[in-house]
């Protein structure tokens, strides 16, 4: 590969960078210069004044969810590369089904067993 190669990518972060600069640089340029008060840093929410803190509390179930989501996502992630090289592995004569069965089996399996303790019921 030749460094001429790599143009559009170096085009394309100088874009990225100036984008931001010019993003700081109009903020700073045309954005509000007054002092800080309290009624200035207070949340506007239809025209009333805010009750309580901004920070409000989940519950666990919230976030055991959220980490199921995530682990489900990645495991998914994991099977495009197969799926994408299987004509390869097959023209090789190398067997991929048999991974691939046993990696969808103990994602089968842990699904199953977030279901039995109840994991992704939502109340209770």
């Amino acid at each position: 590969m030749e460094i001429a190669d790599y143009y559009p990518i170096l085009v394309q972060i100088m874009i990225a960078a100036s984008i931001g600069v010019i993003v700081l640089v109009a903020s700073n340029i045309f954005g509000q210069r007054a002092e800080t008060t309290a009624i200035k840093d207070s949340a506007y929410e239809c025209g009333m004044l805010a009750d309580g803190s901004g920070h409000a509390r989940f519950a666990v179930k919230f976030y055991v969810t959220a980490m199921l989501f995530i682990l489900f996502d990645i495991e998914v992630v994991f099977l495009i590369p197969w799926v994408l090289v299987f004509r390869e592995f097959l023209a090789a004569n190398l067997p991929i089904i048999l991974p691939v069965f046993f990696f969808l089996s103990v994602l089968i399996l842990g699904l199953f067993y977030e279901l039995k303790k109840g994991a992704i019921e939502w109340e209770k």
